[in-house]
């Protein structure tokens, strides 16, 4: 078992910036890759950013160019900078584990955090 509590969430104004962060315990070996996904109000959770043990890293189109997603293997941390933030990003957003992400194939993990409250809004 897995187990990730994510942190960083809050409110914050069109154009700002917030920094979600996750750490994971337990069998971490049987990590490969983390990542975050999002859900908003009535519609499907959607991959926003993941990152595999050997540093491939993969980002929805939304998110390119504003977000950057990285990884301490020594600290078993994955954070999410999320920089000119829009309304649109406004969502809960899940940390997730286990998963494998290239270019052809992508899956995610099993492994879920609880979610972290985004808000973008004046």
């Amino acid at each position: 078992q897995v187990q990730l509590v994510e942190s960083g969430g809050g409110l914050v104004q069109p154009g700002g910036s917030l920094r979600l962060s996750c750490a994971a315990s337990g069998n971490i070996f049987s990590i490969n890759g983390m990542g975050w996904y999002r859900q908003a109000p009535g519609k499907e959770r959607e991959l926003v950013a993941a990152i595999n043990n050997d540093g491939y890293i993969k980002y929805a189109d939304s998110a390119k160019g504003r977000f950057t997603i990285s990884r301490d293997n020594s600290k078993n941390t994955v954070a999410l900078q999320m920089n000119s933030l829009k309304p649109e990003d406004t969502a809960v957003y899940y940390c997730n584990a286990g998963g494998y992400y290239g270019v052809l194939y992508s899956s995610q993990g099993r492994y879920w955090g609880q979610g972290t409250q985004v808000t973008v809004s004046s």
